[in-house]
């Protein structure tokens, strides 16, 4: 028995250190996905001759580091892109950028607008309503994404060096009046194999999942979040988002295109190259393989 419990308190020290940015910062990008694929999807992660769509992520980590992926992850840079590819009226509105919290007027915003940041995920403040909105709250949370770098979470290299800074951008909703569903399209190689809808981010059930294929035909298949149980109309816009999603996804291995719709307008979203960092699991998880087809790596392995 007390064997077992030293082996535990070992097991716990360790992942407590893991969660230390200063041992992270020194462990190199091979070894630490190597590690953290197996806690998170539980078996080796193969880089050596990767057929899964997860381990095909990881190695594309590591081995595809074409300098422009910075600006497509970047949220401020990125929109030149989409302005030069397929024109600016598919940007959000730009309310203003800035360097710090401290910087931001908010007397000049408009009642509702949203908060993010441009080099990382989850750095987001929603402000359905400037009279009650919770300024200090918000610098806080701000704050908080600008001195993190997002890099060393995942290994996801295009956001090491992006420069930090706020984007504010137009508040806006879907007819559903509370959120906007994500359309997101899985592109290889400039072709569009399928999609998936995010809903109900707002709900107290949370986060569903819904995939479906080329024909607006759900697919049987998760990954990681439920699927709602529900068959989404299929966007008005839905050729327009697949044309657009091939220019944008034109000669890279793999990248996700997102868009929203609403009123009838469509606007680009972001584009993501490690969609849930190839660490969320497929159900049934021979989809895994599937998409693991579908993308060709770029290097010979």
């Amino acid at each position: 028995m007390l064997k077992t419990n030293k082996s535990l308190s070992l097991r716990s020290s360790l992942s407590q250190l893991w969660h230390l940015r200063i041992v992270q910062t020194f462990i190199p990008d091979d070894l630490y996905l190597r590690i953290q694929y197996k806690n998170f999807m539980g078996k080796k992660l193969n880089l050596k001759d990767p057929k899964s769509f997860n381990e095909k992520l990881q190695w594309l980590k590591i081995n595809d580091r074409n300098p422009f992926y910075t600006n497509l992850v970047d949220k401020y840079e990125v929109r030149k892109y989409i302005e030069k590819t397929i024109g600016n009226e598919y940007l959000i509105p730009l309310l203003g950028v800035y360097n710090t919290f401290d910087e931001i007027d908010f007397a000049t915003l408009p009642d509702q607008f949203v908060l993010k940041c441009t080099h990382d995920s989850g750095g987001l403040v929603i402000c359905n309503d400037k009279s009650t909105f919770d300024k200090e709250s918000a610098r806080r949370k701000i704050n908080k994404c600008l001195r993190r770098n997002y890099y060393y979470n995942h290994r996801e290299w295009p956001y090491k060096n992006i420069k930090p800074r706020i984007l504010c951008e137009k508040f806006m909703v879907d007819e559903s009046g509370t959120e906007l569903k994500d359309y997101k399209f899985m592109c290889f190689n400039g072709e569009v194999k399928c999609s998936f809808v995010c809903l109900n981010r707002n709900s107290d059930k949370g986060l569903n999942i819904d995939f479906y294929d080329m024909e607006w035909n759900p697919m049987p298949v998760e990954r990681h979040y439920p699927r709602s149980g529900t068959t989404i109309p299929k966007p008005k816009n839905f050729d327009k988002m697949v044309n657009y999603s091939r220019k944008l996804s034109k000669n890279l291995p793999f990248i996700r295109v997102d868009f929203y719709e609403t009123n009838g307008q469509l606007y680009f979203g972001e584009l993501t190259l490690y969609p849930g960092s190839g660490l969320e699991e497929f159900s049934p998880e021979w989809y895994d393989e599937l998409l693991g087809t579908w993308i060709t790596l770029p290097i010979s392995k």
